[in-house]
């Protein structure tokens, strides 16, 4: 099973996911980085933290880009 990468990028700073998660499609890697960035954002409103300009870059075990997922995006109403 592929391993992908959710490495946070705030405004300049790049922090780098050491661990990955297993996951069996490039959608499903999607759909993780949608619903973590939900939780992350959902804390960070409690904690009176901003959210803005923070994005998940979704890469395989190889640095291939497999998808950017913005928090902002993943909490907008369709």
């Amino acid at each position: 099973m592929p391993k992908y990468f959710f490495h946070v990028r705030r405004n300049d700073v790049f922090n780098e996911d050491l661990e990955g998660i297993d996951l069996a499609t490039p959608e499903l890697a999607f759909e993780e980085a949608t619903a973590a960035a939900r939780e992350i954002v959902a804390e960070r409103i409690r904690m009176g933290d901003p959210t803005d300009g923070d994005t998940f870059e979704i890469m395989t075990e190889d640095g291939s880009s497999v998808a950017t997922v913005s928090f902002r995006s993943a909490v907008q109403l369709n």
